[in-house]
């Protein structure tokens, strides 16, 4: 088995509310010189900037999984990850066609950078990334599964845009096997409250929009390599 440190919630200069030197490159760069063994890349409803992290992830020798932080219609945030990039673009189309036309206006929101290989800017999303889709929560677990992929309720204590701050309660038919959490100290009193996570595996990642903002290597997952598929079965296991 191998002790893995993470941080699985990571935003790039595509998400409107994160800086715009947060490119692909720069966050796996600064993710290996921190000492951190994998990372995911997930950007608010997208994957588009996903390519651009591969091609960082090979030239730094860095492990990234490719993910997204989808915004359900009841705007409750879940982290999706996959164990390709190809499933992950495949899901990002699929979404793009769940997410409301309306335009992003930069002077408001922030800009929505797509990055290519070379991490150089190349293309502005023109819709607003930070819109509730059309997806609901229930919906999830078996769409990610379509792609191969999972969901974990995203910082599910936060007031808002959170399962149990918009919610107020985990659904009886839920299925997720993992969960994270803002804070780890609050994973005891949540498991009290919420008996249903005392099946799941817990997460604590940054959510970080800016670089200074990443997590140091000290949280830690075991996988049986540092591998996607591998990551992806830890978190699915009980």
């Amino acid at each position: 088995m191998a002790r893995l440190s993470y941080d699985l919630h990571i935003h790039s200069c595509l998400s409107p509310c994160a800086d715009e030197d947060m490119t692909p490159a720069t966050i796996v760069g600064m993710a290996k010189v921190i000492g951190l063994d994998v990372i995911a890349l997930t950007d608010h409803n997208t994957c588009k900037n996903c390519p651009a992290a591969a091609a960082a992830a090979k030239e730094y020798d860095m492990q990234v999984i490719f993910g997204m932080e989808l915004t359900t219609q009841e705007e409750v945030h879940v982290l999706c990850y996959f164990p390709s990039l190809e499933d992950a673009m495949a899901f990002d189309a699929f979404v793009y066609e769940k997410l409301p036309p309306i335009p992003n206006h930069p002077v408001l929101f922030g800009t929505q950078y797509i990055c290519n290989a070379e991490d150089e800017v190349y293309a502005e999303e023109p819709r607003l990334l930070i819109s509730a889709t059309n997806i609901s929560f229930d919906q999830v677990y078996d769409l990610t599964a379509q792609y191969h992929g999972i969901m974990v309720p995203a910082h599910i204590s936060k007031p808002t845009t959170s399962l149990l701050g918009n919610l107020g309660f985990i659904p009886p038919d839920s299925r997720f096997t993992c969960a994270e959490v803002s804070d780890l100290s609050q994973w005891p009193q949540l498991i009290q409250a919420h008996p249903y996570l005392q099946h799941c595996q817990v997460l604590c990642s940054s959510d970080a929009h800016r670089l200074g903002a990443l997590h140091e290597p000290e949280y830690f997952l075991e996988a049986e390599e540092n591998s996607a598929p591998a990551i992806l079965r830890a978190l699915t296991s009980n």
